[in-house]
């Protein structure tokens, strides 16, 4: 049982040990951690050959210097044996775990050039997903109470949305499609440039059945004269962007449950109880990722 680092109100959230999300493969994260190590380290971590004996072995902890969620633990331990399959760790906390100012999430054993050769790279993934996981959490706890879930979006980082969208589903967010490949969602460009809302959703239908795909269509709209039109045209989920509460509530209405709603465009924390009244199935916020800071972490040698 976690509790959420708000100070209003006092809401309590359960997060279940979860396994990894399908798109968080060994295959994508070890391409991850190759590039990430390659960046960093090329022909040699030289400050570490240099003063470091290769025969040297030591331990380090992962210190918490912020309350937060905490995110990444599982990945730093894959980080550190996929570039020293002799590193061991023991760890004291799991992924999602709420941890506070002082607490050890594990110790790393082994190496001392392996364990400073990855440090870096650990901190900046569980930093990074730490913040997410905590933002996350703070916001899906506003809808504690409500059917609606808290979704992520594209907005993330080139080459780290494997780890910020696995953050968000650490700290208790629904993740949104993973790409371009795995949903249909036609936005206001598509549907600007196609000509209209029919238009945009046959074509789509007709792509669907020729390339045999299984892709569920999105479609965002504007006002409630779109919000008709993709109703007629019979798809699976209906973006309401950008609009008030008292628009959203008429869409919501209007749509009657025939397909699923999504409010999206400019969500701010304030808002999700509101939003989440009108009914809606999700709500989408692209801060969950592109505005998260990063939580206080450190790697400390253990003398």
């Amino acid at each position: 049982m976690i509790y959420c680092l708000e100070k209003d109100p006092p809401f309590i959230i359960k997060i279940k040990n979860m396994k990894r999300p399908s798109y968080v493969t060994d295959k994508v994260l070890k391409q991850f951690i190759k590039n990430a190590l390659e960046e960093d380290i090329q022909d040699g971590d030289h400050s570490t050959l240099s003063t470091i004996p290769k025969e040297l072995e030591q331990s380090a902890k992962l210190l918490v210097k912020q309350d937060c969620i905490l995110a990444g633990v599982e990945l730093a331990e894959i980080i550190f044996k996929t570039f020293d399959k002799n590193l061991k760790v023991e760890t004291f906390v799991k992924d999602g775990d709420a941890v506070k100012v002082g607490d050890v999430a594990f110790i790393v054993t082994g190496s001392a050039r392996s364990i400073l050769s990855t440090e870096r790279l650990v901190l900046n993934c569980m930093q990074r997903m730490s913040g997410i996981a905590t933002l996350t959490h703070d916001w899906d706890s506003r809808l504690v109470g409500t059917k609606t879930k808290l979704l992520d979006t594209r907005k993330t980082t080139p080459n780290f949305r494997v780890c910020e969208k696995w953050a968000v589903a650490i700290g208790g967010g629904t993740n949104h499609r993973y790409g371009l490949y795995d949903m249909i969602m036609l936005k206001d460009n598509h549907i600007d440039y196609n000509g209209s809302i029919t238009n945009a959703v046959k074509m789509a239908k007709d792509y669907i059945k020729k390339n045999k795909k299984k892709l569920k269509i999105e479609v965002e709209t504007r006002n409630l004269e779109e919000v008709q039109e993709a109703i007629n045209a019979k798809v699976d989920r209906i973006m309401l962007d950008n609009m008030d509460v008292k628009t959203m509530k008429q869409a919501v209405k209007m749509i009657n449950g025939i397909c699923e709603t999504e409010a999206s465009g400019g969500i701010t924390r304030e808002q999700l109880k509101e939003i989440a009244s009108t009914g809606v199935t999700y709500i989408s916020a692209g801060a969950l990722t592109h505005s998260a800071s990063n939580m206080d972490l450190s790697l400390k040698a253990v003398k």
